[in-house]
């Protein structure tokens, strides 16, 4: 009896250490990845002119890339309107030269990307004296986002998918059960639009984005254009969201609104694959950071604070609380993943009442009421039903080189194949993949935990959270992990966090093709001459003008180094 009860005790200390359960208030993942940045005074007149400086270079960069979409952007193969044209049909016909073109203005964006984090960010490990305001940041956004928003699709083909699938539902028909080729029609021009391995595949969305396709079709038809811009006037609407939500969530947690904004709202990541490549992860994000900042502005006190009292909510913090759920609910109907933020303000919510057991359940009995409630208002309204429930792994058909377990799998294989031993990447891939999502669960459960201890802050929790499942999950394209970026922006603040979130952005920022497609090897290799040698002429020309050196001209004179809060 001794050594049994023994045994169960040390059970059950492994398991909280486990979880995370038994871990001191101080945890180590606050000190490396976040740190309180200080209010600082606008530019002065010198960093003002180099700000002008660095606004044009990012527009000129964008302007660039839009022309260049004429040529090798993911125009559709039919309703081309370029297609023919004596003029603007020429673009089409200069492959090699619009993709070095398209590649110099998006190396000419990053490098204004840079620059201007020197006006929001500093440098690595220095906090400038100085920063851009809020309004001079909007107003870079905005210049830089003008140009893409009225070119072409570039880096995906996904949109065309978004018509086709939208068609579908206005038909009548279930998007959930059939796929373009079988509801349209191979000669049908949306379905001529759409890649050939989506074709015959359903439709992996939640029901309100093809709820709100399905108006969309309705208005547009068979309109190629038309349908493209109205889908990117909604993930504008999304970009709008972001620019709202963001600071908002930055100054809960101590971090300064530009900040947040510059890696996550101005990011190249979020210009090129979500404004320029018409994602429905913008509308996604969007409405999640909404709902996350009105969730939170219901509670009494911040995050993190224990009263050592229960605290009750009054009618007005339900008010927000439930508008909050429901927006996050919202974005889960237009893609799952983001279901996810509802946990956390699941256990800010229990920690409001006390630490008890009970106290998580009923927080979780009343958002996932809302959830539920909000889920069959839209599944009932759509007329769409659960479908999607079936189709969330539509995308598993592709093998992602982003995704660990993938890449794993796939380089076992190969090494299989090296020894003689025959190619079992699908057998490997069938064990890789559920481990991968395993260990993605059991972190998301630790930062679940950590959030509801008070020792992380709910959104670097839900960042750190997010960024793990991204990372495991099956398939990882290049903007997914925005999903974990665009949170950790509001929160994360040190270079353990942004140095790799920067160097990410940029190598896929500058790596990925203008239209989603391969381009031969010998045109990528002229086009990254050009673009290198553009560059380096640029930079020695404004040598002297712009901030590119930490110790010279505005950088010595506007930074101070920063300390942990």
């Amino acid at each position: 009896m001794g050594v049994g009860e023994s045994l169960r005790r040390e059970s059950t200390d492994l398991g909280r250490r486990v979880l995370g359960l038994d871990t001191g208030h101080a945890d180590r993942t606050v000190t490396a990845l976040h740190s309180g940045e200080a209010e600082t005074p606008g530019l002065d007149r010198q960093e003002v002119v180099q700000l002008r400086r660095i606004r044009i270079l990012g527009a000129t960069g964008t302007v660039l890339m839009a022309i260049s979409a004429l040529g090798v952007g993911a125009q559709p193969v039919h309703q081309n309107l370029v297609s023919g044209v004596r003029v603007m049909g020429l673009f089409a016909r200069m492959p090699t030269s619009m993709l070095a073109m398209c590649m110099i203005g998006t190396v000419a964006v990053v490098l204004a990307w840079l620059l201007l984090g020197r006006f929001a960010v500093g440098g690595s490990g220095i906090a400038p004296v100085r920063r851009i305001s809020r309004s001079e940041l909007d107003r870079t956004l905005f210049l830089w986002i003008i140009p893409l928003v009225i070119a072409p699709p570039m880096f995906s083909n996904d949109v065309y998918s978004y018509l086709a699938q939208s068609e579908i539902a206005q038909r009548g028909m279930d998007p959930y059960v059939v796929g373009p080729a079988t509801g349209l029609g191979l000669d049908n021009v949306l379905t001529n639009n759409v890649p050939n391995i989506w074709r015959e595949t359903p439709a992996p969305y939640g029901p309100l984005f093809l709820w709100i396709g399905r108006g969309i079709a309705a208005i547009t038809g068979d309109n190629i254009l038309l349908g493209v811009w109205s889908h990117r006037l909604l993930e504008l609407g999304g970009m709008a969201l972001i620019v709202w939500a963001l600071p908002r969530l930055a100054r809960r947690c101590g971090v300064a609104a530009v900040s947040a904004l510059w890696l996550g709202a101005a990011n190249p990541l979020v210009l090129f694959h979500l404004v320029a490549g018409v994602h429905n992860d913008t509308l996604m994000l969007g409405l999640m950071l909404v709902g996350l900042e009105y969730c939170l502005r219901a509670l009494p006190t911040e995050p993190g604070l224990n009263t050592g009292s229960p605290l009750l909510l009054d009618a007005h913090a339900w008010a927000l609380m439930g508008f909050g759920t429901v927006l996050i609910t919202l974005a889960a109907m237009v893609k799952v993943p983001a279901i996810i933020a509802l946990g956390f303000v699941g256990v800010v919510l229990a920690r409001q009442w006390g630490t008890g057991i009970g106290h998580m359940l009923r927080a979780a009995t009343v958002l996932g009421a809302i959830a539920a409630v909000t889920t069959l208002l839209v599944c009932w309204g759509s007329g769409l039903g659960f479908g999607w429930i079936y189709t969330l792994g539509t995308a598993n058909a592709v093998r992602s080189w982003m995704s660990l377990p993938t890449a794993l799998g796939i380089t076992t294989g190969f090494g299989g194949v090296l020894l003689g031993l025959g190619d079992h990447t699908t057998s490997l891939l069938a064990l890789t993949r559920p481990l991968a999502l395993a260990v993605a669960a059991f972190l998301s459960l630790r930062m679940l935990v950590a959030a509801w201890t008070g020792r992380l802050h709910p959104i670097g929790a839900l960042g750190l959270s997010v960024g793990a499942i991204v990372l495991l999950s099956s398939v990882v394209q290049p903007w997914y992990l925005l999903w974990a970026i665009v949170p950790l922006a509001a929160w994360a603040t040190t270079p353990a966090f942004r140095v790799p979130a920067v160097a990410f952005s940029v190598v896929v920022g500058v790596s990925v093709m203008p239209r989603g497609a391969e381009f031969g090897v010998l045109q990528i290799v002229e086009a990254a001459f050009a673009v290198v040698f553009v560059a380096v002429l640029f930079i020695a020309l404004t040598r002297n003008t712009l901030p590119w050196r930490t110790g010279s001209g505005i950088a010595r004179r506007s930074r101070r180094h920063c300390t942990p809060a």
